[in-house]
């Protein structure tokens, strides 16, 4: 993050916070620049970002002022989807690979990347604690620290699970190279070819992808907005399509960003439970909430061990380390015989290195840091799509994690912009790579979780104007008598 837009930061989370209200002078660009111990230019640069956003307006000869609160007009959307009730092949693995290639060059504005910015992650004490450990290591961790992974590691998450009232005994923990790597194990131990699993609609298009890797067949779930999973729709599927497991996001998920309640979760697992179906949670983003207490998962309800609960550091301190983990419950040893399989053990110096760093640091405290940004990133995107998209569009405001899931009015096809947007170096998730069956072309899913700068702010308004030339291009199109 460049120095400007460090102090701007600052200034928008005071603003955030209350402690500067509307109406409120800031310091003068000479105070901010003495006080701060930047110069003159960096204080007019960080003003001039405010001011972009909304945040601050100058008034001439007297300075620059907080603007009156102005709440962002972005509805959210009210309506579940509504995917046919049927068991369909899988073909996204193309369209997501096409995606995610472009996404990897720095200078394209990153609102289509699956990760949040490096730079809101500790990899210098993470270092230390790599350093430290590789350094003193035992040469038997090699051989001791094999699947299910390094006990004092598996002991750490399992103190976080009981921080949080979940009862996950460190025996039931496998370390995996990733959470897609658990997820992957928990579906492979469960299925096998032929069979039939429900997903959400729109779903995670690695869940897709792993569907069709599998040679599996997917059942989209009527899924809503803001309130998630339609148990209705879910009891009647599985009546019908008699799956051998459930792969569900109960908390912030990807892309829509919606969290199951409390009371719905303990519906859900009971409703599993009394036909006997596994789920598999994939529950990553879960440590990203912006409210006070964590979102309880649907495995802390589980009496039966049907939750097959998946998550990783990837997310949340390490990206790039890999580590993720399951606790698959009465899979548990399933599991693991999959992973001695698939690739016998995590990376044992990351292991290491992620233990040192939970018994030593104070992940809590990065983790504060990190909600914090996301959440007024999220604030500060909602209100450049209120300003820049067009009239009538959608957009979720989850509280948590780093993705919106937005949707434009009419019939524009999203993959057509994508590729127009990516030749200018913006990027964007299109929302068919979410869906089995190909839907949701006037949606795009948006990551929130990188800086906001200059660059951000023009690349949202040039994708509000090209959806708008779209837009009014159908327009023209369906005006025209045939």
């Amino acid at each position: 993050m460049k120095l400007y837009e460090a102090l701007a930061a600052d200034f928008e989370e005071s603003i955030r916070k209350g402690v500067l209200r509307a109406g409120d002078k800031l310091p003068s660009v000479r105070q901010t620049s003495r006080s701060r111990k930047v110069s003159a230019s960096t204080v007019f640069q960080a003003y001039y970002l405010l001011e972009g956003r909304g945040l601050i307006r100058a008034r001439e000869r007297a300075g620059y002022f907080v603007a009156p609160s102005v709440r962002a007009s972005m509805s959210q959307p009210a309506r579940p989807s509504a995917p046919r009730d049927e068991s369909v092949s899988v073909g996204v693995s193309a369209l997501v690979a096409d995606i995610l290639a472009s996404v990897r060059t720095r200078s394209v504005a990153q609102f289509g990347s699956a990760f949040p910015s490096p730079e809101l992650f500790p990899f210098a004490r993470l270092g230390r604690s790599l350093a430290s450990t590789a350094r003193f290591a035992d040469p038997w961790s090699s051989m001791d620290d094999l699947s299910p992974g390094n006990a004092v590691l598996r002991r750490q998450i399992s103190l976080r699970y009981l921080a949080d009232g979940v009862s996950v005994a460190p025996d039931e923990i496998v370390i995996t190279n990733g959470a897609l790597e658990a997820l992957g194990l928990c579906l492979s131990a469960v299925t096998q070819p032929g069979d039939t699993v429900i997903v959400e609609c729109p779903a995670f298009y690695a869940a897709l992808q792993m569907i069709e890797r599998m040679g599996l067949r997917a059942v989209p779930i009527r899924t809503h907005p803001t309130k998630g999973i339609d148990l209705t729709a879910l009891e009647h599927a599985i009546i019908r399509h008699s799956p051998k497991v459930c792969w569900f996001m109960t908390t912030f998920q990807n892309p829509l960003g919606c969290t199951m309640s409390e009371v719905r979760k303990k519906e859900l697992v009971a409703l599993l439970a009394r036909h006997q179906i596994p789920m598999i949670e994939d529950d990553v983003y879960a440590e990203l909430y912006f409210g006070d207490v964590r979102p309880a998962p649907a495995k802390a309800f589980d009496k039966k061990g049907l939750v097959m609960h998946c998550s990783s550091f990837s997310k949340s301190l390490a990206p790039g380390y890999r580590i993720g983990w399951a606790a698959p419950g009465r899979f548990a040893a399933a599991v693991a015989r999959e992973k001695i399989a698939v690739s016998l053990s995590a990376c044992v110096p990351a292991q290491l290195a992620l233990a040192d760093y939970l018994k030593h640091a104070s992940f809590d405290k990065h983790l504060r840091r990190l909600r914090q940004t996301l959440a007024s990133r999220q604030s500060t995107l909602v209100r450049a799509l209120a300003h820049y998209f067009p009239s009538g569009t959608l957009a979720t405001q989850p509280k948590g994690g780093y993705f919106l899931w937005v949707e434009v009015p009419g019939e524009l096809d999203v993959l057509d912009i994508q590729r127009q947007a990516m030749a200018i170096g913006v990027s964007f998730a299109p929302g068919p790579m979410f869906s089995a069956a190909g839907e949701f072309r006037n949606c795009l899913r948006l990551n929130y979780g990188h800086p906001w700068d200059v660059h951000a702010e023009r690349s949202i308004e040039t994708l509000g104007k090209m959806l708008l030339k779209a837009m009014r291009s159908d327009t023209a199109r369906v005006a025209v008598p045939a």
